[in-house]
């Protein structure tokens, strides 16, 4: 049963099927950007169904990007590295990723933008490109480091830049930054984190160096429009996967997946648990690595998840956290500071949630303990307006005792509007 602001989820007994993911957020968001400012055309085919990747679709539209949308691709005429002026403020709605990503771009452009979000993007840090941007020549305004972003375009400048916090879409914007900069920009991550970026301007034919956790690229490098099929989306694919993992006996199909190894480590975490996972089909495309996954559930048990797990990790802790109580030794999660400014709170969310199921919770500032062994009962909760924290716990839901209510379902749209017909399809009752 589903109305507007809620869903009910019911127990089930079994996870089997197959299902095809719509293209992965982070690919989308990096291709469509970047087909903005390519020369010619691109064709885009599985672009991300999600609200978030639709915002960046509608902010390139305002730089004067002309695009449309046929069937499952979008086609966009490139405009080459010069944009035009937005009449209006460019509006990333609940996308982090577009506001931090896009920035890169629009502090190159001589002209001034105007970056807005909702409400709950007008809460979460911007300072980390924000300071970066402003060393590059650009002129930014904020509320206390924080969106509304007003941003005065210049010519940039390049700079050698050292991460304190490591986030593919900080490195990203300052990759996107260096290519309208003058000289080369050095990027220095603390960690090694997601590679989309680099692998999408490579794909689009800029071309970068790595050494270590270092990525330089040269300014003023043209970039061509191309042909793509996007790869289904992983962090999507958790929460299926996750499901599976709970039921033993369990089977799963999940074709044309995204395996970036800087994006896969989930699967080890998951076999680690001991989920059954066969890698069919690997084959690159467009310099990321895409598998089909044939899955089967088993008995669970517990991981810690700490240091660059975390941060290699950071969208499918929810999940891991939410499905917790159902393995033998509970899982850890520690470093995962960063999860306090998503969407939502992420770990105070995650730990009111499963206490509201009935389970015990050690809620730590950088993360959670959750012991295994726990049954868990269908309980009134709250997505706290946040996608991954309603698709968690519709995951968590099917093995509690009883019905779940989820208010706020509907934030799934933001990632994944046709979330809950899918995993209704999949489960047996």
């Amino acid at each position: 049963m589903r109305t507007e602001t809620a869903t009910i989820v019911r127990p089930a007994r079994d996870v089997r099927g197959s299902v095809s993911l719509p293209g992965d957020k982070s690919i989308s968001h990096r291709y469509a950007m970047l087909a903005g400012i390519a020369e010619g055309p691109s064709r885009l085919e599985n672009y991300s169904t999600g609200a978030d990747c639709a915002s960046t679709l509608e902010c390139m539209r305002s730089l004067g990007v002309e695009w449309q949308r046929k069937d499952n691709v979008i086609e966009v005429q490139g405009r080459g590295l010069v944009l035009g002026a937005p009449a209006r403020p460019l509006d990333c709605g609940n996308s982090g990723s577009t506001m931090r990503m896009l920035s890169g771009i629009v502090a190159g452009q001589k002209f001034i933008s105007e970056m807005v979000g909702d409400e709950s993007l007008s809460r979460r840090p911007m300072e980390r490109v924000i300071k970066p941007l402003t060393a590059m020549g650009a002129q930014i305004e904020s509320q206390g480091g924080k969106p509304p972003l007003r941003i005065t375009g210049a010519g940039l400048k390049a700079i050698d830049y050292k991460m304190p916090v490591a986030s593919a879409q900080v490195k990203t914007c300052l990759l996107f930054a260096g290519l309208l900069a003058e000289g080369e920009t050095r990027v220095e991550e603390p960690l090694r984190t997601r590679d989309h970026g680099e692998v999408a301007l490579r794909a689009f034919g800029a071309q970068l160096q790595r050494q270590g956790n270092q990525v330089r690229i040269r300014g003023g490098q043209r970039l061509r429009g191309m042909a793509a099929r996007i790869p289904g989306d992983l962090s999507s694919a958790a929460f299926f996967l996750c499901a599976a993992a709970m039921f033993p006996g369990s089977q799963l199909t999940l074709p044309n997946l995204l395996m970036n190894p800087t994006r896969a480590r989930l699967l080890d975490v998951l076999m680690q648990m001991g989920l059954h996972i066969s890698v069919v089909q690997l084959e690159e495309i467009h310099g990321e690595m895409v598998g089909s996954l044939q899955v089967e559930g088993a008995k669970l048990k517990g991981v810690t998840i700490a240091g660059a797990d975390s941060a290699a990790l950071i969208d499918e802790i929810p999940v891991l956290a939410a499905i917790a109580p159902y393995t033998e030794q509970g899982i850890e999660v520690r470093d995962a500071r960063e999860l306090r400014v998503k969407e939502s709170d992420r770990i105070a969310a995650v730990a009111t949630n499963l206490r509201r199921m009935g389970a015990q919770v050690e809620e730590r500032e950088d993360g959670l303990k959750i012991p295994g062994g726990q049954a868990l009962r269908g309980a009134e909760l709250d997505s706290f307006g946040d996608h991954r924290i309603a698709m968690a716990f519709a995951v968590a839901a099917l093995r509690a005792r009883g019905e779940t209510l989820i208010r706020g379902a509907e934030s799934a749209a933001i990632s994944y509007p046709a979330f809950f017909e899918t995993l209704e399809e999949l489960v047996k009752a």
